[in-house]
């Protein structure tokens, strides 16, 4: 089953890529962190405009909250994410030089930023092996049955670092993200031609209760 997943995500993605827009490490965590319970489209819609209006840490630092809660607004919870930015904007500026660090026991300190956005930032950024488990990786996994429906997303990640190879974890995280945006999506997957769909779990279940 494994070498029909790897080979169907090879097949569909060959040279995957990150879909945040970012041209600095900064940029990069905190486009991840707007990017919690939104889309990357909506994030890669405020960040050119946030970042323009406040070119370097010291000015996002020193933005007002209201301000940026006006920007970053289109992606949801604004006012906490305001206060995310500013505050990683402050502890990067004042304690770290300006440059995101690559330890997670540095990374887990930010605010907002957790075990899936550190992943996801050291997997792109410094192309660290890591897979990052978001509602689309945690979708595809339960539905080809790589993952139990009742697991969370630590078991996950878990199961995943051993069903894949440690050499291309950061491309099957990215696999697994973009076919679940445009293929198996939440709502109204495109079943009809997917090559795993005699694997899938939800149309195994949807059937048995039918």
């Amino acid at each position: 089953m494994m070498s029909r997943i790897d080979e169907y995500f090879d097949y569909l993605f060959p040279n995957p890529k990150c879909e945040l827009v970012y041209h600095s490490d900064y940029e990069l965590l905190i486009s991840v962190v707007l990017s919690a319970q939104s889309t990357d489209k909506r994030v890669n819609q405020v960040t050119p405009i946030l970042f323009h209006e406040y070119p370097s840490l010291d000015a996002l630092k020193n933005a007002s909250l209201g301000d940026l809660e006006l920007i970053i607004r289109p992606v949801g919870s604004h006012h906490k994410k305001a206060c995310y930015v500013k505050e990683i904007a402050r502890i990067l500026f004042d304690e770290y030089h300006g440059i995101v660090p690559r330890s997670r026991d540095d990374l887990i300190r930010f605010p907002g930023v957790g075990r899936k956005t550190i992943n996801v930032f050291l997997s792109e950024f410094y192309h660290e092996p890591a897979i990052a488990v978001d509602t689309h990786v945690e979708r595809i996994s339960k539905r080809l049955g790589l993952a139990d429906f009742s697991d969370d997303v630590l078991t996950i990640e878990k199961k995943l670092m051993n069903y894949f190879s440690k050499n291309v974890w950061g491309k099957r995280h990215l696999q697994m993200v973009l076919f679940g945006r445009y293929y198996c999506k939440a709502i109204k997957p495109l079943c009809r031609n997917c090559r795993l769909y005699d694997i899938c779990l939800e149309e195994k279940k949807k059937d048995s209760i039918s």
